[in-house]
């Protein structure tokens, strides 16, 4: 923040604490000579303030003690808050406290109470730790924090979002290829090849691949689709339409969509391509906290099973 605009903020609130503290006090009570106090006084004998409307009048009767000390008070404690507590434009309080410290403090002593515990479970192989549901239940904590955003409090997934419940898997489902997918994060990128191939090539291609699923389609159009697809996409998806894990491209002739089955949704895959995106998280989970989260995702398919 410039230094403009720190003592802009910093003459602005103290202003308005001073302002506010000076009001409190001396309007407490009104200050009327004995002369326009004969005049202001009720027929009981209570000051009023002059406003009368239907026979009604209003009193002047000063604020209760306990009401102003307790306003002063609050005063008081925002002048001491601002004084420790950063508040003020570019000063940073007499404590010297962030947000940012206080979370690495919190998370200083959480790695010092479960640190050990992170470190016995990381030393324990995956498969061995489907033995141990304390383990899991860690990791499907660790999960639901960082990955229920994208795939679902219970990991089945959306459009555009992998189901992780079933033995579909797009790099491969062992225990070793699913770590390596949270640690590195994985990138799909699906070529758009509406403009190489046309509209009709788009159609046929379509009406191809869904047949493959056992689905609905027109007989002329998958023998059109069937040759265009030997041409333009069997290099990622094999000649078979098996799919390559090692490129992450998808078996064509399960059915088991990502985006959809429908010819609507398969058109516009063809057409416009995809791009999908599964972050690394080695930046924001220790490699322990790693192996859990694998753990606890490599138990659901073996449930599933």
């Amino acid at each position: 923040m410039s230094d403009f605009w720190s003592w802009y903020i910093i003459i602005l609130t103290l202003g308005m604490i001073f302002f506010v503290a000076w009001l409190g006090i001396t309007y407490r009570e009104t200050k009327l000579s004995n002369k326009d106090q004969e005049q202001l006084t009720s027929e009981s004998g209570v000051p009023t303030t002059g406003h009368n409307f239907d026979g009604i009048e209003e009193y002047d009767n000063p604020l209760p003690s306990w009401w102003f000390w307790l306003y002063i008070l609050s005063i008081v404690f925002a002048l001491v808050y601002l004084f420790l507590y950063p508040g003020l434009g570019n000063y940073k309080g007499y404590l010297n406290w962030t947000s940012t410290g206080q979370w690495q403090e919190e998370v200083k002593l959480a790695e010092q109470q479960y640190g050990p515990i992170f470190e016995r479970y990381g030393s324990i192989p995956i498969d061995k730790l489907l033995e141990e549901p304390a383990a899991l239940k860690m990791g499907q904590r660790i999960f639901a924090n960082n990955c229920s955003s994208c795939h679902g409090s219970s990991a089945t997934g959306s459009r555009g979002y992998p189901n992780l419940t079933d033995d579909d898997w797009l790099y491969g489902g062992s225990a070793e290829t699913i770590k390596t997918s949270i640690t590195q994060g994985r990138q799909a990128v699906m070529p758009a090849l509406g403009a190489v191939i046309g509209e009709d090539g788009v159609q046929n291609v379509t009406a191809y691949i869904r047949s493959l699923s056992g689905l609905s389609v027109e007989a002329d159009q998958v023998k059109l689709g069937e040759t265009v697809y030997k041409t333009m996409c069997f290099a990622c998806h094999g000649i078979d339409a098996k799919g390559q894990q090692l490129m992450g491209a998808p078996d064509l002739t399960d059915t088991t969509w990502l985006y959809g089955s429908s010819i609507k949704y398969v058109s516009e895959s063809i057409d416009k391509g995809r791009s999908g995106q599964m972050p690394a998280f080695s930046a924001q989970l220790n490699e322990h906290q790693i192996h859990l989260v694998a753990a606890y995702v490599y138990s659901l398919t073996r449930a599933s099973n």
